[in-house]
């Protein structure tokens, strides 16, 4: 395909693959943080400054150095729990209830998003690398909880964060869905990458300031996204034309 593609919600040609695809999905799973709530919601940037937090208060580190530590060990280990359990032997729980302790009122209600969710044909999940309780209040502020039939969090994958290859198959596992009938939703491209080596419909979620900046990086030669089959920057918009493929 040549010239430049608009995003998914704009038009049938903006994907590699026909949205009739999903006629065969039978189970539809969601990350959590950035993906089911926009980027600008800015959540995840409490939880951001929670880790920092706890970094600099248990490792008694200066602010910046806590911050330059935690990012190192996030870039080296997946996520900063894991660096922090294998490096400092910290305890998960603590760290995991103090990190998502945040302030969810300035997310609201998604109606639309919850009516294209319910509307999906099959089950649907929640499998982030947060823990259940925060996707359980995440969810609950959407108004979208009813939908799902399960979270599958960082505790469920016995604390082993995507991308790795062993959490995706603990939760095909505890599912017992087809990764070959299932599509995944992230605003992570290296946590598609997995998915689509399963088989799995992938659909990588970009924040509405950057749509055009990726739909750019997308149209290069050589490009280096071949682990994702859609992209968008409106979950509920691509939600509600797959439905429309679907018919």
């Amino acid at each position: 395909m040549t010239g430049k593609r608009p995003l998914p919600h704009e038009g049938p040609q903006a994907h590699r693959r026909d949205l009739r695809v999903f006629k065969g999905i039978e189970a539809w799973v969601f990350d959590l943080d950035n993906t089911l709530y926009p980027h600008d919601a800015d959540l995840f940037s409490q939880i951001d400054e929670q880790i920092a937090r706890y970094v600099e208060k248990t490792l008694h580190l200066p602010r910046e150095e806590a911050m330059t530590h935690q990012k190192a060990l996030y870039h080296e280990f997946g996520t900063t729990l894991s660096g922090l359990m294998k490096r400092h032997e910290i305890d998960p729980d603590e760290y995991l209830r103090f990190v998502h302790d945040i302030d969810y009122s300035g997310l609201a209600p998604n109606p639309e998003l919850g009516d294209a969710i319910e509307a999906l044909p099959g089950r649907k999940f929640i499998f982030t690398n947060g823990d259940r309780p925060h996707a359980e209040r995440t969810a609950a502020a959407l108004g979208i909880s009813d939908h799902f039939e399960d979270i599958f969090g960082i505790v469920e994958a016995d604390l082993i964060p995507k991308p790795n290859r062993e959490t995706y198959d603990r939760f095909l596992a505890r599912t017992g869905i087809s990764s070959a009938r299932s599509a995944m939703f992230e605003d992570l491209s290296k946590n598609l990458i997995v998915p689509h080596q399963l088989g799995m419909c992938t659909t990588l979620i970009v924040p509405q300031s950057a749509g055009e900046v990726f739909r750019e990086t997308w149209d290069v030669e050589d490009e280096p996204y071949p682990h994702v089959d859609f992209v968008t920057d409106d979950l509920t918009g691509f939600l509600k034309a797959v439905l429309g493929a679907l018919g």
